[in-house]
């Protein structure tokens, strides 16, 4: 091991037990019944959302004393704000979007901070039609793009790029409902989205899966994290046994929604009827296999992150995103409260 390395590791270390003393962690450890969490995911009830809603059916999070309540997102940038402003407790929501938050607001008296790593690999990637002649990443240069100015690709885009070698391509921006569309009407080149929403929603309007072409960040060389459980730090300071009872609870939901996918699409089917069930399975296994049961996830550990990975994370995002300070990797994560190693072994051997 390099000195370096071991510097960093036992600053990391430092700070991870400090954080641990002074937010509070080692004061009482039972919870209040019926104390109150509001949480809000990062996006619409769809199958991913199952890993939460389950176990709030099955009284996992009542057991532990708590009363959560679950509301849908719209981005994961609405997310950081509304539990930083105080108005949810915790949320789902992208790494880099928190990243990004902290570096551009560094006198924010309430930054959230990533308490449990969700998807270990970002869910983003382009994506192309095979009629477009697009073969590699390479062939990306010089083509028109599309996204939302907000998406989470479209903001990596330069760390996508430089990885790959990538010249300069025309970006267009539109609202997200119509990205698949203008792919599919041939209105720009290639689109950024989350891999297991866009591809589901390019077959919806008409593209057959043999003819879409897509490159997902995690295998073209962009180790970036997406999304974690985050936590406002009052509540980290305030209440921390309640924080460690949600996040034992919702490791111990995740672990049997994995193994019984049919069995958390059900809660989110209860949660919002008119859903298509088959497709949001679709999209739950997806996001199983490319981000919360990947080789990366099961190397790492599920809920966990590897502190020289997140720093690298926290470089390449104040990079991409321009922001207006330095991403400190320091200041958006604690392994604090995460459950025990037994608790946290909930994933799937590999098939």
């Amino acid at each position: 091991m390099t000195s370096s390395l071991r510097t960093r590791r036992s600053v990391f270390g430092t700070l991870a037990l400090c954080s641990a003393l002074c937010l509070g962690t080692t004061v009482p450890m039972s919870v209040q019944a019926g104390t109150p969490i509001k949480f809000q995911l990062d996006w619409r009830f769809e199958g991913p959302a199952a890993l939460f809603l389950y176990p709030a059916a099955k009284g996992y999070f009542a057991q532990a004393g708590l009363d959560v309540s679950i509301d849908a997102g719209s981005g994961s940038g609405g997310t950081v704000t509304r539990v930083a402003s105080g108005t949810y407790d915790m949320g789902l929501a992208d790494m880099a979007a928190l990243m990004e938050f902290h570096a551009n607001n560094p006198d924010a008296p309430n930054k959230p901070v990533a308490i449990m790593m969700v998807y270990n690999n970002t869910p983003a990637a382009v994506f192309a039609l095979k009629s477009s002649g697009i073969k590699s990443p390479a062939d990306l240069a010089g083509k028109k793009l599309g996204a939302p100015v907000f998406d989470a690709g479209r903001k990596a885009w330069p760390i996508f790029a430089k990885a790959n070698k990538i010249g300069a391509v025309t970006w267009t921006s539109m609202d997200p409902p119509l990205r698949e569309t203008m792919l599919v009407r041939g209105d720009v080149d290639a689109i950024t989205g989350f891999s297991f929403t866009s591809l589901l929603n390019l077959e919806a309007r008409g593209a057959k899966p043999q003819d879409i072409v897509f490159f997902p960040f995690a295998q073209y060389g962009v180790k970036l994290y997406g999304n974690a459980i985050i936590a406002s730090p009052k509540l980290l300071k305030d209440n921390p046994a309640a924080v460690k009872a949600f996040l034992k609870a919702f490791a111990k939901g995740t672990g049997e929604v994995l193994r019984n996918p049919d069995a958390g699409l059900a809660t989110v089917k209860a949660r919002d009827g008119i859903i298509n069930t088959d497709l949001e399975k679709r999209r739950l296994l997806m996001a199983i296999d490319q981000v919360i049961n990947s080789p990366d996830a099961r190397a790492e550990g599920f809920g966990q992150v590897k502190l020289p990975r997140l720093a690298l994370m926290a470089s390449q995002v104040g990079d991409a995103y321009n922001t207006k300070t330095r991403v400190n990797p320091d200041g958006v994560w604690t392994p604090a409260y995460l459950p025990s190693a037994a608790d946290l072994n909930v994933l799937p051997p590999k098939k």
